[in-house]
């Protein structure tokens, strides 16, 4: 049973979705986000979960486990949820991460600008597992995409955004199986 944490549109949810995963719980560290809606419209519960809410990230993050938990969650997907998690989220749950770079190249929040800038032949699609870090945990799938002559970011994505959908939901089912863990 997954639960999907989102702070934007949610094509990658949208994606979960469409793969037919078993999505049972969204939350999102922003009200009205797109991903929000696709969410109600997929009919799967849904929270907020704002961080000016709470006294603390450890505050917000253990309402949105408990959250989470009361909804029988058992896998978490960050599918372009913008904040770090702390530890005691990370140990109650099994959670995995796309990023728009063949990690450990460009972690972080501009991965397709820095790509673009260091001149590399290609940039690509990371889903690992979640660690306390910034895009450091264990890897789980990588698929390279070609840098071409006169991209621009939103070229890149365009073509990141299309391997992320075929690479999340392969990578939450390896996951859920049980085929693919991250040793703790």
């Amino acid at each position: 049973m997954i639960g999907v944490l989102v702070s934007g549109e949610g094509t990658n949810l949208q994606a979960l979705l469409d793969a037919g995963l078993p999505v049972i719980a969204v939350a999102s560290n922003l009200p009205g986000v797109r991903a929000l809606e696709r969410a109600d419209e997929a009919r799967v519960p849904t929270a907020v979960f704002a961080l000016a809410d709470y006294g603390s990230r450890a505050e917000r993050d253990n309402a949105m486990a408990d959250w989470l938990a009361d909804h029988h969650v058992e896998l978490v997907v960050c599918a372009g949820y913008m904040h770090l998690l702390t530890r005691p989220f990370l140990d109650r749950f099994t959670v995995i991460n796309v990023h728009p770079s063949l990690l450990p190249a460009f972690p972080g929040m501009r991965a397709v600008e820095e790509a673009l800038a260091a001149g590399v032949p290609e940039t690509g699609v990371t889903v690992h597992f979640v660690d306390e870090g910034v895009d450091s945990g264990p890897v789980i799938l990588q698929e390279a995409v070609t840098l071409e002559e006169g991209d621009t970011p939103g070229t890149v994505r365009e073509r990141i955004h299309e391997v992320e959908h075929r690479l999340l939901p392969r990578a939450a089912r390896l996951v859920l199986s049980g085929d693919v863990a991250l040793g703790r």
